[in-house]
């Protein structure tokens, strides 16, 4: 285990999230006692890739623990695009459903980006939609990907007023790493995206007073590159062979290496991962509030 938890420099994301969905069942609560209203998440899973069916599990679990419904589709993986796409018409148009979520990867016969804009925005819980991209980088409403917001809920709570610090992303993805720059020029950081193709990276990481890394790649960002004093957000999940049973899961940075140079940091496990399926439900929860017309909660 990367750290322990009575380290002053780890940030807990496992406590976190588990504070953050105590706050959501409460809110739950109070909206079905006030306005009668249950959100309800519908989540559905093509083929059976045994991590997807973890997390689906895990998804399905915890709505239900917060007092929310939950909708679980499961289909072969034979699954033709057509059929699934019907079925994210239905969940459209069904008044009890107000989050979709369609678990990622999917079978070779279906196109990715196809399913993900056939969500009606307002139930894109996941952040993908291009609507929701656009909005976020507009500085509109959007349905925000649950990563990227985890991890800023993260940084708030460590750092507090982030205005006018240094910000670094290691990886460009539409999940995490374009979404994470978006955030962090709406919390008044300077940002910089920085990737494969970037020189000097080590050089570029050592500027950071905030760090984050999405790269997928194994303990890349190297415990040198951090510069003291950093926060270091790793969201990264990697399973290597370290010549026990089990693979070893680490994140894309040196821990060890890492640990020494900054202030705080996320382990791995343990730290960004925790955070995803809570601010799921808690976009289900405000999608639920904003189809309902009822002001949103504060999350």
């Amino acid at each position: 285990m990367n750290g322990t938890a009575n380290d002053p420099k780890i940030i807990d994301g496992k406590a976190f999230a588990a504070g953050l969905r105590a706050r959501i069942a409460e809110i739950v609560a109070g909206l079905k006692q006030q306005h009668d209203l249950t959100p309800g998440l519908a989540v559905v899973l093509v083929g059976e890739d045994p991590a997807s069916q973890v997390y689906v599990r895990s998804k399905g679990k915890q709505t239900q623990e917060t007092g929310m419904n939950s909708f679980e589709h499961k289909l072969p993986a034979e699954t033709a695009q057509a059929d699934l796409l019907a079925l994210i018409d239905k969940l459209n148009n069904d008044p009890a459903v107000h989050g979709i979520l369609v678990q990622l990867p999917l079978p070779k016969q279906i196109d990715e980006q196809s399913v993900i804009d056939a969500i009606d925005p307002a139930k894109d819980v996941d952040g993908f939609h291009v609507i929701n991209a656009g909005r976020l980088a507009t500085g509109g409403a959007a349905m925000v990907p649950c990563t990227p917001l985890g991890c800023l809920m993260l940084l708030q709570d460590r750092l507090g007023d982030l205005s006018g610090m240094a910000a670094v992303i290691v990886g460009r993805s539409n999940i995490v790493g374009k979404p994470m720059a978006q955030l962090l020029l709406g919390a008044n950081c300077t940002v910089t995206i920085a990737h494969s193709r970037t020189r000097d990276l080590a050089d570029v990481c050592r500027r950071a007073d905030i760090l984050v890394a999405a790269v997928g790649r194994p303990e890349m960002i190297k415990g040198d590159w951090v510069k003291p004093g950093a926060a270091v957000i790793d969201v990264g999940i990697n399973r290597i062979d370290a010549g026990g049973d089990k693979p070893k899961l680490v994140g894309d940075v040196d821990f060890a290496g890492a640990h020494e140079n900054a202030a705080a940091i996320t382990p791995v496990p343990g730290g960004v991962g925790p955070m995803t399926i809570a601010v799921l439900l808690r976009n289900t929860v405000v999608a639920a509030c904003r189809q309902a017309g009822i002001a949103e909660p504060d999350l």
